[in-house]
């Protein structure tokens, strides 16, 4: 399991409402102070993210955390004629709209409030099942990884891109720097929420990765579970079957 971080440390709510109110506070600024701190490579991810899934020439496909859509809006160049945005945050899905309606996709992309550890989908509904971002800020992993697995048809994709820690040391050295004060301090500069990219920086730290997210992912049941390091290692793209 996951060691647990959460947004505010002094708060009593839980870590999936303070994870709610961390993106609903951050959400207009989200997308701008992204790329600024992944000085724009994210882009480059989550097309990676996007030509996996098009291998599968899915129908449809979930977004899990979707945000304010990028991986959902860069799928709509796959064969998928339907693509769910799913999303705690109804903050970040406004955001979300409004990019969908200017590029004129709203027959293809819907975009919902949901949450990933109970999922408002029938066993085997999706082709694929994509995760950006996300996966570290679930409540309970486990639960959430099992509700992508009931949701997914039988041989459908399921591709999660994530941060991840380096495992040479010198760009270790680095990426712990740069997380622990750099982007902090970008965050609170840039952001209304101070705490909101202190928590990014620390769940990004602290979540599994690797070999170690493999072999939940191998728990849940998924199997063909690989793990394809991105950048030095600094993120991580996980494929896996049903």
């Amino acid at each position: 399991m996951s060691e647990k971080v959460t947004p505010y440390k002094d708060s009593d709510l839980n870590k999936k409402e303070q994870v709610t109110k961390m993106f609903d506070a951050i959400s207009k600024e989200y997308d701008g102070l992204n790329r600024v701190i992944s000085f724009g490579i994210d882009v480059k991810w989550r097309n990676k993210v996007v030509d996996i899934v098009a291998q599968h020439q899915p129908q449809n496909v979930l977004d899990i955390a979707t945000g304010t859509g990028d991986l959902a809006i860069s799928l709509s160049k796959t064969t998928a004629s339907e693509i769910i945005g799913l999303d705690i945050s109804a903050g970040m899905l406004e955001v979300g709209r409004r990019k969908i309606s200017h590029k004129q996709l709203d027959s293809k992309i819907k975009m919902i409030v949901g949450d990933s550890e109970n999922l408002p989908f029938d066993d085997n509904t999706f082709d694929a099942i994509t995760v950006a971002f996300g996966v570290r800020n679930f409540e309970h992993l486990e639960k959430g990884l099992a509700e992508i697995y009931r949701v997914l048809k039988p041989n459908g994709i399921f591709v999660i891109l994530e941060t991840s820690v380096p495992t040479k040391s010198f760009y270790k050295t680095g990426y712990s720097f740069y997380t622990k004060y750099i982007l902090p301090t970008i965050g609170k500069v840039f952001s209304k929420d101070q705490s909101a990219y202190s928590y990014l920086s620390e769940s990004a730290s602290k979540f599994p990765y690797g070999e170690a997210l493999n072999n939940i992912l191998r728990q849940i049941g998924f199997n063909s579970v690989k793990d394809l390091p991105q950048t030095f290692g600094v993120a991580t793209i996980y494929k896996a079957s049903k």
